[in-house]
């Protein structure tokens, strides 16, 4: 069994839907993909992400090569978990009186919430502890969503999917609904191990980047994260550019928009993991109730959820937004108190909305 069979049969019994590994860097990867990274960061693309723009001492961004940030890692450990539940779309019908949370974050339930940072580093933890057992010590370390590399990148190379048109890894069998783990090691793989990169199925489809509404995919395989709505919802503060809140319809946390269109998602299987269930109340939640959210609801609801990322005032500031595009008159009341709102940024964005329901 080679080392790659090996993982990927660990893997599934530590939960995992795909696994693989690859080498440190990829064949010719410091010419390609990571190559590409600081003019990324250059153009702007970033936002105000300063996890991403960390350099080193000689002043080179650390996610530019895994061989700066971690010199003794010498392979990559790139597992998948398939998230997909058989629940609507972001571009269903639904009320005008309800917003849209990405499907990653509809996780645990109202008396155990759940990340799934949680649930894939116990998952990794696992994996990590059984090769440790087949191989002898060796050193590792474990990431989710938290390494200085670029995950995507190496899950290509180790053959879990390839990079799509929307930036998101793509399995033709499981679709994108993946988050992906990866354990950082000191092993050395064999100089004559073939690599299983996946064939790019994208073909000449566009349907991820015509459905954009923000225009954030600027390219084919190349995204401007500045103006991702997931971006805008999640990790941006403050106030939102006027000229791009109307494009964010109702999305209020993350945006799954060029992945319901994903033909490849179509027939995506759904999972079984009870962790990646959702919540109720977070399908399609109601607009009025995130926005009046009080600090001790916002705390008791989302415990343990990734959706305390974007902090209460975030979560507000998207709901008003939400309900300013939602066409819905109704919300005008609402819309008049949270113009007087403590908070001066959702307060501002609830004068945006209301005065864009009146117009409309």
């Amino acid at each position: 069994m080679t080392i790659h069979d090996q993982v990927a049969a660990l893997a599934r019994e530590a939960g995992f839907a795909k696994a693989g590994i690859a080498p440190v860097p990829p064949p010719d990867e410091e010419l390609s993909e990571l190559n590409h990274f600081e003019p990324w960061i250059e153009r702007g693309y970033a936002g105000e992400m300063e996890y991403l723009k960390r350099r080193d001492q000689a002043n080179r961004p650390l996610r530019s090569s895994l061989r700066i940030a971690v010199p003794w890692a010498r392979s990559v450990i790139v597992c998948a978990a398939n998230y997909n539940t058989d629940a609507p779309r972001s571009i269903d019908p639904a009320s005008p009186e309800t917003g849209w949370i990405a499907r990653y974050a509809w996780t645990g339930d109202a008396g155990q919430p759940t990340d799934y940072h949680d649930v894939l580093l116990r998952r990794l933890q696992r994996l990590e502890q059984s090769l440790q057992q087949a191989h002898g010590p060796f050193q590792s370390r474990c990431y989710v969503d938290t390494g200085p590399l670029v995950e995507r990148v190496y899950a290509k190379y180790a053959g879990i999917g390839w990079i799509g048109k929307n930036t998101c890894i793509l399995d033709q069998e499981l679709g994108s609904w993946l988050f992906l783990g990866v354990i950082l090691t000191a092993l050395e793989l064999p100089l004559a191990m073939p690599l299983r990169v996946a064939e790019d199925r994208c073909g000449s489809c566009t349907r991820c980047i015509d459905a954009c509404p923000t225009g954030a995919l600027v390219a084919p395989y190349q995204m401007d994260a500045s103006l991702c709505i997931s971006y805008l919802t999640i990790e941006k503060r403050g106030p939102i550019a006027e000229p791009l809140r109307a494009h964010m319809g109702r999305q209020v946390f993350g945006c799954d928009i060029c992945q319901d269109v994903c033909p490849w998602n179509r027939k995506a299987p759904s999972t079984r993991a009870d962790e990646f269930q959702p919540r109720e109340g977070l399908v399609n939640p109601a607009l009025q109730w995130l926005a009046e959210m009080t600090a001790e609801g916002f705390r008791d609801t989302f415990r343990g959820s990734p959706i305390r990322r974007t902090k209460r005032s975030g979560l507000r500031r998207n709901a008003v937004v939400a309900m300013g595009n939602s066409g819905d008159r109704g919300f005008s009341p609402v819309l008049e108190k949270l113009a007087a709102d403590e908070d001066p940024i959702v307060a501002a964005h609830a004068r945006w909305a209301a005065k864009k329901l009146a117009s409309s």
